[in-house]
């Protein structure tokens, strides 16, 4: 199933779950109708934030196990270039509490899926489509939503929906589960859990309430000024929006299902940037938006695997380098998706013709990020055209960003010599030490550990990777089998201090994710 139907059925379920609970509030004679209100914003009745991030752990428990699910390092890193901004912006506008800072994930992750949309989660984490990224002119558009969608997590408002029965969120959260896995199986299934007159009649409505909705515009408007992005970005996203909102709903735009506009909404984001268009070219055809447009090529590249699609991509490449009236920067971009295109199919002629025109037309004008993206793009070609050595003389150089670390490592596999792959195991381990909970990271490690004949650390590490996806059996089981080959290696050949180590960590990782998965039992 496309990944916009599934998280429409959720925030569907979510919300039909809400309103059961409002309408048992208000038949029982405990609670008066008063009672049963939505919770006034800010009245501090939200849950306990480890129970919403137990929420939010449940769901991306199964979004990792979707298909749409998808690691691109260099489109992720751009996607947190803009994220991570916006986060230390909330806290250093006091949007963002200390705790709550430390008790959520703020993770964002990519769906592979064209639909234009965005979503948040209980405990910090950020989802969002490719197609919204290929959708956006710009990364001040992008930013627009992003800002909106963190507004929604540090103003709680999720929690606030569930707050009303703090004693009902076992329920709650068992009944998300089962909307989430009969989703996964089957669209239908989900929709036929939702029993009851509420649920007819609120499948298709509001996410959140119009109160919730503004005060997520208003702060996440000032979150993305204090960010350093331009608020017009607000402006012409929810002016493109607002186009799409006037034509039939085809499907493309889920994010209006749960998000709709109303002309106040407009009307308050328009005044708040009076002439802020005067003199903007329309096209954002200048180099500075050039990141932007190649960054959205890719993202329409990767969302569609089909070899006619890609054959797409490179058909309008080599239709722009003729066309005398198609501007600049749109070569750029439909040059760009067509070398990546051509490389996803093992044309590397035609991916160099793209790469050569690119340079040619970038030449003076390139900025420093743009680049850094014409490198990456050049270091693929050469990672996936068996040339290794070409790839790192050009990653080398390069700021030690995770998408260039991941490339480094990568090309070092590849020329599959023992200096190699011990180096690639080290760089991976320094970041692991940085970022303990990045899953691609320890998946990569394991490989490289694999390949350098380091199979305990190697089965370990791929333990971690599942444990960071709150899937605990096969965690649990590859532990295991890491304690029976350590004890096995002890009797053989004895183990060294390195191993003895890792026999330690994984004793206690082991009892530690034992627990974990009790826990998770439990919630259940």
């Amino acid at each position: 199933m496309s990944h916009s139907t599934f998280i429409h059925a959720l925030r569907a379920f979510l919300l039909v779950v809400f309103m059961s609970i409002l309408c048992a509030q208000a038949q029982s004679p405990m609670h008066s109708r008063k009672d049963a209100r939505l919770p006034s914003l800010g009245d501090g009745s939200e849950m306990a934030l480890g129970e919403e991030s137990r929420i939010g752990e449940s769901v991306m428990r199964e979004i990792y196990k979707d298909p749409d699910y998808i690691e691109d390092p260099i489109l992720l890193d751009y996607l947190l270039s803009i994220w991570q901004p916006l986060i230390e912006a909330a806290k250093l506008r006091g949007e963002l509490s200390p705790e709550m800072e430390q008790r959520y994930a703020w993770q964002g992750f990519l769906i592979k899926d064209p639909s234009i949309n965005a979503f948040a989660l209980p405990g910090g984490y950020m989802g969002v489509h490719l197609g919204l990224i290929a959708a956006v002119s710009n990364q001040d558009e992008l930013a627009s939503v992003l800002a909106h969608e963190l507004s929604h997590i540090t103003q709680r408002h999720i929690s606030r929906l569930f707050a009303q029965q703090a004693q009902q969120t076992p329920l709650m959260l068992g009944a998300m589960i089962l909307g989430i896995i009969a989703a996964g199986k089957n669209p239908n299934a989900a929709s036929a859990l939702m029993v009851g007159g509420q649920a007819a009649a609120t499948q298709n409505q509001l996410n959140f309430s119009r109160d919730m909705e503004r005060e997520a515009d208003r702060v996440g408007y000032a979150v993305m000024l204090q960010a350093g992005f331009e608020g017009s970005g607000f402006v012409s996203m929810f002016q493109k929006l607002q186009q799409a909102s006037r034509l039939n709903d085809n499907g493309s735009y889920p994010y209006l299902r749960s998000h709709p506009l109303t002309t106040e909404r407009i009307a308050d984001m328009a005044s708040r940037q009076v002439g802020a268009f005067e003199g903007v070219n329309p096209q954002n055809a200048l180099p500075l938006n050039w990141t932007h447009m190649v960054m959205s090529a890719r993202a329409k590249v990767l969302t569609r695997s089909q070899a006619d699609a890609y054959q797409l991509h490179m058909d309008l490449a080599k239709q722009a380098l003729i066309n005398p009236k198609e501007t600049l920067s749109n070569k750029i971009a439909l040059l760009y998706a067509g070398a990546l295109a051509a490389m996803k199919v093992s044309n590397f002629t035609q991916a160099k013709q793209f790469l050569s025109s690119l340079d040619t037309l970038s030449f003076n004008a390139k900025t420093p990020e743009f680049a850094y993206q014409m490198a990456l793009l050049h270091a693929q070609f050469f990672y996936l055209d068996n040339q290794p050595m070409l790839a790192l003389g050009l990653l080398e150089p390069l700021e030690k960003t995770r998408s260039v670390k991941f490339m480094i490592c990568e090309n070092q596999l590849r020329l599959n010599t023992s200096d190699s792959k011990a180096s690639c195991s080290y760089l991976l381990r320094e970041w692991l030490t940085a970022h303990p909970k990045d899953i691609h990271a320890w998946e990569l490690l394991s490989e490289a550990q694999f390949q350098n004949k380091d199979v305990l650390s190697s089965i370990r590490s791929m333990a971690e990777a599942y444990a960071l996806k709150f899937d605990y059996a096969p965690a649990i089981d590859r532990l295991y089998a890491a304690q029976s080959l350590s004890k096995e290696m002890a009797k053989k050949t004895g183990l060294t201090k390195s191993q003895e180590m890792e026999s330690s960590i994984i004793d206690t990782r082991l009892r530690t994710l034992l627990a974990l998965r009790r826990e998770q039992s439990l919630q259940r």
